[in-house]
């Protein structure tokens, strides 16, 4: 029988999993090696699309013709759609629900429905999970947000059946990262999953009772992730470099700088990054302590959120038996020390936050598939 796969569509990074002896893992990319699918999308002037680091690496120097994050969009209408949306992209104006309009950059463009843009990253996973198993994949578990609305849901089912999935499940991201460290198999536990990933935090209060999971509360916020701490090292690269003139490529450039160094001041106390910058080769360096201190109020934030979360709940930190760190922008210091110092408790952070969710949903799977 054809295996089932779990996948984690992801507003940032997307990723693909099976069980395999017994044990769920990851399908990585079988040309780069890495497990992390970016959720982004670009048209090109031949009209065939970029899918995956290649689709991101263009969107910064052709922002019109990529869509990123598309994940916030699903199920959604116009209405929804705020100011920074609106720089961001074109929308149809004329279309009943929401579609975005892509600008191949030679006068072309696409309008394209948010379910038909993730199905394009779902095709891409697809084929991912084909190649590594040498199987056909037709039948999935794809992981939703707990917050997601009946809408939402169906949207995602609809991406995935215009990839040629049969979506055998929707499961929530908290239950299958739960899923993923086994709390599933505890008679009784109150679990927080803290879920802070490129470009959203969301955080869950779930009561897990005999197997069974029970969202009590959710709640986050869609414009707060890893990404919001890139800008704010951008800032500060900015600020030692000086002047306030950037052409799109040194934006770019000075972009993808901070996102290193926020990788390397996970580890390390002062990172030296190298900008190849139009006007010059510059050399800086950024220290931990500045970088907490510049996005110190982006942490607070997400503490916020988590005290409304309990409150809505009905419980308070001191009871949570188990709190899960979800999300790549979980394993900057200063946000685990936060994490740590407001539930009490050392939070699971042993499997890769990237995938965790993924890997939950690689369990479902083999629970579906027996």
């Amino acid at each position: 029988m054809a295996r089932i796969v779990g996948i984690d569509l992801g507003t940032t990074n997307s990723l693909v999993a099976v069980m395999h002896d017994d044990r769920p893992k990851i399908l990585p990319d079988p040309h780069s090696g890495s497990p992390l699918l970016p959720s982004a999308v670009s048209l090109l002037p031949d009209g065939t699309f970029l899918v995956g680091e290649s689709a991101r690496r263009r969107a910064a120097l052709h922002p019109h013709a990529s869509i990123l994050s598309v994940k916030r969009f699903m199920g959604v209408g116009l209405e929804h759609v705020d100011e920074q949306d609106r720089r961001e992209h074109a929308f149809d104006q004329a279309a009943g629900a929401l579609r975005v309009v892509l600008q191949d950059g030679s006068g072309g463009t696409q309008t394209l429905s948010p379910p038909e843009v993730s199905s394009l990253i779902l095709r891409e996973l697809k084929r991912r999970a084909e190649t590594a198993l040498g199987e056909e994949v037709t039948r999935a578990v794809i992981t939703v947000p707990a917050y997601f609305n009946d809408s939402q849901r169906q949207a995602t089912r609809d991406a995935g059946r215009l990839a040629g999935l049969d979506v055998l499940r929707l499961v929530n991201e908290p239950t299958a990262a739960a899923l993923a460290y086994g709390l599933d198999k505890q008679e009784e536990a109150l679990v927080a999953v803290f879920d802070l990933g490129g470009g959203t935090f969301d955080v869950s209060i779930l009561q897990l009772r005999e197997g069974l999971s029970e969202v009590l509360s959710t709640g986050g916020d869609t414009r707060l992730g890893g990404d919001d701490f890139d800008r704010r090292l951008t800032a500060l690269l900015q600020e030692q470099l000086g002047g306030d003139q950037w052409s799109a490529e040194d934006l770019a450039i000075l972009r993808d700088a901070a996102e290193r160094a926020k990788r390397e001041l996970s580890a390390v106390e002062v990172a030296t990054v190298e900008l190849p910058l139009s006007g010059g080769t510059r050399i800086l360096q950024v220290t931990r302590d500045a970088f907490d201190a510049a996005s110190a109020d982006l942490v607070e934030r997400t503490l916020a959120r988590c005290r409304q979360a309990l409150k809505d709940a009905g419980r308070q930190a001191r009871d949570v038996d188990h709190v899960i760190l979800v999300g790549g922008a979980t394993r900057i210091p200063a946000v685990r020390r936060a994490v740590e110092g407001f539930f009490g408790k050392a939070p699971y952070a042993d499997i890769d936050p990237d995938a965790v969710v993924a890997l939950g949903a690689a369990v479902q799977a083999g629970i579906l598939s027996g």
